[in-house]
């Protein structure tokens, strides 16, 4: 249980996360227990079937999407999927960040209106104002909020007024450091996880007044109701 409530804290005040080899070092587990006991802990920090929308009426709610991973022919060979040799083999984050509150970050297979509006009527209040770039999966979604202003990247504009993507902007660059510097290497079966982990950070961070204590202790009452078994869990 020591080692259980030291890897919570440990993976909860790091900002960029914490990988299943530090813990290995640092808590004396063999590789597979640590990384193994580092799932279980993003579990437990997973939101599931959030039922608040994001923002509000006099709210901001930024959306935006990064991609993840490496180009499939830096892969070993036994591991290229051939039907993407030459292009990059990449998995799509889709999130949601209302300013001055929290983040949702989602799996999605694609980028397009199709996939990502019914995750913004879901998880947006309608009376929110929308702020993301010029592209076109945003368009006719965008009608739906009582207000949606774009910035175009394309033409190197980034802040018009209010309306601007930095606060997303700014949540992908941590992430992209912790999953690039810190874990270098996430699976597509596992990225909802490291999402998780990522958002539940930003969501119980400082600037809110939570201490890595208080973070630590809501991981700890997040794994309530939920199990997740080694084989459900696979390398």
């Amino acid at each position: 249980m020591t080692k259980w409530l030291l890897a919570t804290h440990l993976m909860c005040a790091s900002k960029k996360g914490m990988s299943a080899h530090q813990l290995h070092r640092m808590i004396g587990l063999p590789y597979k227990t640590a990384w193994f006991m580092a799932h279980r802990i993003r579990e437990g920090m997973r939101e599931l079937n959030p039922t608040t929308p994001l923002g509000g009426e006099g709210k901001y709610v930024e959306a935006d999407e990064t991609v993840i991973g490496g180009k499939e022919r830096n892969k070993h060979k036994s591991k290229r999927n051939p039907k993407n040799i030459g292009a990059v083999g990449k998995e799509v984050a889709f999130a949601l960040v209302e300013r001055g509150g929290k983040v949702r970050s989602h799996h999605v297979p694609n980028v397009n209106a199709k996939t990502l509006g019914p995750i913004l009527m879901e998880q947006v209040n309608a009376a929110s104002t929308l702020m993301t770039d010029d592209a076109g999966q945003y368009r006719g979604v965008g009608t739906e909020f009582v207000r949606h202003e774009t910035v175009n990247h394309g033409i190197e504009e980034y802040v018009r007024g209010d309306a601007h993507t930095n606060t997303i902007e700014g949540y992908f660059s941590i992430m992209k450091r912790g999953i690039n510097g810190v874990y270098h290497h996430v699976s597509a079966q596992h990225l909802k996880r490291y999402l998780a982990e990522f958002d539940f950070r930003s969501n119980e961070r400082s600037a809110l007044n939570v201490t890595d204590v208080e973070r630590a202790n809501k991981a700890v009452a997040g794994v309530v109701g939920k199990r997740m078994t080694y084989q459900q869990a696979p390398s």
